[in-house]
């Protein structure tokens, strides 16, 4: 990894990008291993680096609302969404305008591209000075717990990079929503910060199940697991296992997810923590029942993931 001088970070990273190098790149949900999204190549270093499964899609990331209807065909239901969201952790699929722009190993052979402007400011000058999308994926070994810190980040895949920007920890700490909007239907393709409920506010009811072909990252049975294997809604832990408790009172303070049963705090800890049990090298992490609710949709589908229980 080349240790990247902070004052010129923006400028290196940009450089790198367009040098077919990956980055390790901020933002507001975890940090992604970014890519030229129009290079083949650097996108297939990216599936090298992260060992990911090359039929799921990645993610473009766009500087603005302009730049993602350069790349993608937005109807109306798209602008309202993007109006309401963005910058920020929603992620939409939409039929791909310009394929040159996405690369088909990025949209895993698909005629759809999914597609967002993150909220982190330093990953918007990033792309800004790269001047076109970049393909950003966690930047963690596929299948293991994403990283919402620098460190975390470096340490997972720092090796493969041409740089790294230290964005800071992440403020949300779970991967973006993702919405499809394709043919007749918006559907939820994965739960994150931006809420059900706060997207139906924006276009209605969304559709049950999505139609053939909707496809979303991070939708692997085992994912965002640690070593240790892990137990959900778990009242009690087996001898051996760390507790990950959530609200007043549940184990300890320190291995809590939000000691104060606060969902959004809880999203942000929820890999830190799997990580840092992860390396007290425990039988097994058993993690109290969270909520259902809003963003506990989100963290609730990640643990079931990192429990191997979701397909």
């Amino acid at each position: 990894m080349i240790v990247t001088p902070q004052k010129d970070a923006v400028a290196t990273a940009a450089d790198a990008l367009r040098a077919g190098k990956l980055v390790i790149l901020p933002t507001e949900t975890v940090y992604g291993l970014g890519a030229d999204a129009s290079n083949p190549e650097a996108v297939a270093a990216i599936f090298e680096a992260k060992g990911r499964p090359r039929f799921n899609p990645l993610i473009a990331h766009v500087a603005d609302s302009a730049a993602a209807e350069k790349v993608a065909i937005f109807d109306d239901r798209s602008r309202a969404l993007a109006e309401a969201f963005w910058p920020g952790p929603l992620t939409i699929v939409a039929p791909i305008k310009n394929r040159f722009a996405v690369c088909d190993l990025a949209r895993a052979g698909l005629d759809s591209v999914a597609i967002r402007v993150p909220g982190h400011a330093k990953a918007r000058e990033v792309i800004a000075a790269f001047g076109g999308a970049v393909v950003a994926p966690s930047a963690n070994r596929s299948g293991r717990p994403s990283p919402t810190t620098y460190a975390d980040a470096v340490e997972e895949t720092g090796l493969a990079t041409g740089a790294a920007i230290d964005g800071g920890p992440c403020a949300v700490g779970v991967e973006s929503t993702v919405v499809s909007v394709l043919g007749g239907q918006v559907a939820l393709l994965r739960p994150g910060s931006v809420t059900r409920r706060e997207l139906e506010e924006i276009v209605g009811p969304l559709a049950e199940r999505a139609e053939e072909g909707h496809r979303s990252p991070g939708r692997m049975a085992l994912h965002y697991a640690p070593d240790a294997p892990v137990r959900i809604n778990v009242e009690q832990p087996a001898e051996g296992e760390l507790l990950l408790g959530f609200g007043e009172g549940v184990g300890d303070p320190r291995w809590s997810l939000s000691p104060t049963g606060n969902l959004r705090e809880a999203a942000a800890n929820l890999f830190r923590l799997l990580r840092e049990a992860d390396r007290t090298h425990p039988k097994g992490i058993a993690v109290t029942p969270v909520p259902n609710d809003g963003l506990g949709e989100a963290i609730n589908d990640r643990l079931k993931r990192a429990a191997g229980f979701v397909g």
